[in-house]
């Protein structure tokens, strides 16, 4: 099963995050699937790939909590559920 999830970068006492695609048996520091975006919660910055982001949930992948939250303030659900509809109705 994949799972986005949040894999720490940085250095001490100075955490930046990557949202990664990766196994859920895999660590936190793992080898991911792919990088999917990226979380600073100092500067409360975030960049996604939205497209990569989609196909992975389309996909079957599960967001983790944080992940969710993050998701859900970008409005990527909108446009997966969107998606969703088209492509019910093609």
């Amino acid at each position: 099963m994949v799972k986005l999830r949040l894999k720490r970068c940085g250095r001490k006492q100075r955490a930046v995050y990557r949202i990664v695609a990766i196994d859920v048996r895999s660590r936190r520091e793992g080898k991911d699937l792919r990088k999917v975006g990226f979380y600073d919660p100092m500067k409360n910055q975030t960049y996604l790939n939205v497209p990569v982001i989609l196909y992975f949930l389309e996909k079957g992948a599960q967001p983790t909590g944080t992940v969710q939250s993050l998701l859900k303030k970008a409005e990527v659900f909108k446009e997966f559920s969107s998606n969703q509809n088209q492509m019910k109705f093609n």
